[in-house]
């Protein structure tokens, strides 16, 4: 059997995670056992941006990295860290799903890299260990971001001090009082436990926070055109239900 190396940052229990048991699945169902798929969650064998210098040497097959990692081949993916940019989850899915999506996915699809889809890990809410419910009640906070010049301009504009650190490092550093607060889904905020160490959350909805599914052009080339059929009908079927 083919076996494909998925490796991502989130637990198990995140719509990511359970997307990508969901992947698991239905290749191996779908190709009768001649693709076999391995899952690292947590950061377990790789971080997000060691995972795509990892994927680009085909070391792992599959990883599914926020938007902010890809700033450099594709600055043009900032767009989704613009805040109130959509109405609503339905808005946001035609904008993947159009002509836009596909823009993106091709420019995301050099050096070594595949694109096939976005998953959702849905809208950010805010944290912090007093309550927000102005712009003002964030001056002067510490708060950790992703990797992104439009989230910093974001918090610095309600004059908040924007710090930028790994996902895996976000609770150690609330915990230790070296960020103040942060922003993130709900499934990420509840299954990395960041309300044990904090106290106050605002429901903002105020920006998306987005999964590139990417493979590489080694595995892809190689992979049989049957192979290539099955794994992209498989994909479809996961992105839908990720999205659920």
């Amino acid at each position: 059997p083919i076996t494909i190396k998925f490796s991502h940052v989130v637990a198990k229990e995140t719509p990511k995670g359970q997307a990508a048991e969901f992947l698991k699945q239905r290749l191996e169902e779908s190709s009768d056992g001649r693709i076999h798929v391995k899952i690292y969650p947590n950061a377990t064998l790789y971080g997000d941006r060691a995972a795509l210098a990892a994927l680009q040497s085909n070391d792992i097959q599959l990883a599914a990295p926020s938007f902010s990692k890809f700033i450099d081949h594709s600055p043009q993916l900032q767009l989704f860290d613009l805040p109130f940019l959509f109405h609503d989850t339905e808005h946001l899915h035609r904008v993947l799903d159009g002509n836009i999506g596909n823009i993106l996915l091709q420019k995301n699809s050099i050096n070594g890299l595949h694109a096939l889809t976005f998953w959702d890990n849905g809208f950010k809410q805010i944290s912090a260990n007093r309550p927000l419910l102005k712009p003002e009640d964030a001056t002067s906070l510490k708060f950790r971001i992703m990797s992104s010049k439009v989230l910093e301009a974001q918090f610095r504009t309600i004059g908040a001090d924007p710090q930028v650190l790994p996902f895996s490092e976000v609770y150690a550093a609330l915990q230790q009082g070296i960020v103040d607060g942060q922003e993130n889904t709900l499934s990420n905020i509840y299954t990395k436990r960041f309300h044990h160490v904090q106290s106050d959350l605002t429901i903002s909805n105020h920006g998306y926070l987005g999964y590139l599914l990417v493979t590489n052009d080694i595995f892809w080339n190689k992979l049989p055109d049957d192979l290539k059929q099955i794994m992209t009908e498989a994909i479809e079927e996961t992105t839908v239900f990720a999205r659920s």
